[in-house]
This record gives structure tokens, sequence and C-alpha cells, in this order.
């Protein structure tokens, strides 16, 4: 173990000496398809590397797959409390949200979203009415459970369509895009016989793309970033699923389809706290939100326990909390335990603010 001091940047202890992180239990054929293996094929991987940036703070940490021991090594390895990494249990990721229920079962504390706001942020229809119902603006949108259900006719096109269940941009492509019915009911189709589950239709929205995520603390801070995209020629400007996972880019930031820059805005920040308490989401988060031509902002993905690393990790935490705005990934660590301890107040969650009109 790499010993170094286990205090908070105040000088004070850490409150816990022995955590655990728990990542995902992967095989190949729990996935439909490769690529909603690649977003989990590094799981393992990824947990080696945080637990070393956690023993750096001076702290004993084990390692646990959520697989069928997942329960007997918790109850032998006895942590004070568990940075929960799990996406997917046996390849559904909905089945996740059974990871916090097990911890809270068994009085272990942890950090990210609890088991409801999980199983919220695997329903992508569910949040976005959430979402709507809090006057937080989203684009059209509509839930298909087969590729024959009736349009609704005030969805205008192009339209965009993604897996209601499964996050990490899966089928994420230029085909996602339909530009009309027979292209959409073909999409559709081939969605749902693909992966078994409805699929969410919504307006593409054309414009900039703002990335939010929420850190909580002493207090929540959200941090704002732009993807200024490097796609000359394009029709549709957003990030694919080759854009965020391919190798092809690693080495070359010249040659990578976007980079990040900070983006302030006072509303979009209100807009997010907002969302992060209707969602019930806890510890660290993620929206994805479009701005139109006209200046009005569209909340288009709601990510609870997102991606979790340091910049080496290729995280969106990474380059917009660490690299922009020049937070640490082992003060992001301390800020994490302390909250999941209970040593900070995050009350400002559920913030609402005057400034956010109640009509759109």
């Amino acid at each position: 173990m790499i010993q170094e001091s286990n205090n908070n940047k105040n000088g004070k202890a850490l409150p816990v000496k022995k955590v655990a992180v728990v990542y995902s239990h992967v095989k190949r054929e729990f996935f439909p398809t490769e690529e909603q293996y690649v977003t989990e094929k590094d799981a393992k991987t990824d947990a080696m590397f945080i637990g070393k940036e956690i023993e750096k703070l001076g702290l004993e940490c084990a390692l646990i797959s959520a697989n069928e021991f997942f329960v007997e090594k918790l109850n032998n390895k006895k942590p004070e409390m568990v940075f929960n990494l799990v996406d997917s249990i046996k390849g559904f990721e909905y089945l996740s949200s059974t990871i916090p229920g097990i911890l809270d079962m068994l009085n272990i504390p942890f950090t990210g979203s609890g088991l409801l706001a999980l199983a919220l942020c695997y329903n992508k229809f569910l949040t976005k009415q959430l979402l709507q119902s809090a006057y937080i603006p989203v684009p059209g949108f509509q839930l298909f459970h087969s590729h024959q259900d009736k349009l609704d006719t005030n969805l205008r096109f192009p339209l965009i369509s993604k897996l209601n269940e499964i996050h990490g941009a899966v089928e994420i492509n230029e085909s996602a895009i339909s530009e009309n019915e027979k292209q959409l009911r073909e999409r559709i189709n081939y969605l749902i016989k693909t992966y078994d589950q409805a699929v969410l239709v919504e307006e593409y929205i054309a414009g900039r793309e703002i990335t939010a995520y929420v850190l909580q603390g002493n207090f929540t801070k959200v941090y704002l970033a732009e993807k200024v995209f490097n796609k000359p020629g394009k029709k549709y400007i957003f990030a694919t699923f080759n854009d965020q996972w391919s190798d092809e880019y690693s080495n070359d930031k010249t040659a990578w389809p976007y980079m990040y820059a900070k983006f302030d805005d006072n509303l979009l920040k209100h807009y997010v706290k907002k969302a992060m308490g209707i969602t019930d989401m806890q510890d660290y988060a993620k929206f994805d939100i479009r701005l139109d031509e006209s200046g009005r902002y569209y909340f288009i993905d709601s990510n609870a326990n997102p991606a979790f690393g340091p910049t080496e990790l290729y995280t969106s935490m990474g380059y917009i909390i660490q690299d922009l705005y020049g937070v640490q990934f082992n003060e992001i660590l301390k800020r994490l335990i302390n909250n999941t301890m209970g040593l900070s107040s995050t009350n400002d969650t559920n913030e609402l603010s005057s400034q956010i009109p109640n009509t759109f």
C-alpha cells in the first residue's frame, strides 16, 4: 500500500480508513452486441486504477466484483464505505440499482446515487417526464414499444432514436437520426429486435451541446463545458458512440471529434441543480444539454453515477472537472468520502431559483 497522510485539505483526518471499490462483473456473453460490451469491458482495469488513487490517500482499499459472491466478499472485507462503480449486472444496466439496495441493507455507506435515482436513470422516458413536470426544458419525445406504434403527430423531424435503458451512447450514430417516418420505423425495429427493450424517440435539437457535471461536497458545485466539435461538412453535429469510445483518437488530440471548453450561465446551473434534485441523484451526476439558435436549453440526457475517474481513464469527469477547472482527482475522492460519511452539507442540491420560469 502507498502510504501518505490520509488528511483532508484542512488537515483533519479522513473519516474512514478502510474502503472498497465495487465494479461490474463483465463477460462478453452478457451483452447482445460488441458495442455495448465495449462500454463495460475495462471495468476491472478502471477499478484497479481508482483503487491505487484511493491508496495514495493512505487508505486501505479492496476491489470487489459485483458477481454472485458480492455479499460474501463485502462481509469478509468489512469496508467502512464503498465506491460504487457498478454499471450493470449480467449485462443489464437497470439491475445496477440493486447494488445501493444491498449496501443500504448492510448499512454500508456508498458513493453515488441510491436505488431510486439509479432505477430512474435507466428509464430515460420516466426521467424525461420527471424533468418536464418540474419545468425543466426537454425536447419533444415519445416511447416506442413496437415499430408499429402510432407516431405522435406533434413530433417534428428530424428525430433521434435512443435505447431507453442503456447509456454510454450505445447505438448513437448517423443511423440514429431519422428524417422521415420510414427511416424512423426501420430504426426502431432494429433497436427493439437487437436489444429487446423500448426505444425513446425525441426531436433532434440543432445547436451547441453543453455537458454539466455536478459534484457535491461542502456545497453543490456545477461545472459546465461546451463540446466544441471538429466535424466539418457533417449535416448533424453530435457525439456518436465512436467519438466517445474509439481508441483511434486517444493519442492525437488534433483528430479528436470534439474538445471541451468552459461555459458559464447561471440559469443553466439552476436548471442542473433542480434536475439533480428532482431525479434524486447524489454525490455526482452528469447532464447533456442542447442550446438552440434561439438561446433555449433542452436536456437531452441524464446520468446518475456517470463514468468515474481522472483524465488518465479518458472520462469526461477528468476532462471537465480536472483539466478545465483544476480540481485534482484526489480532491474529488476526498470530497466524496466526506460527503458519503455525512461530513458536509448538500442541502442546496434541491435549491429552486426564482430565476427559473414556470412555463415555456
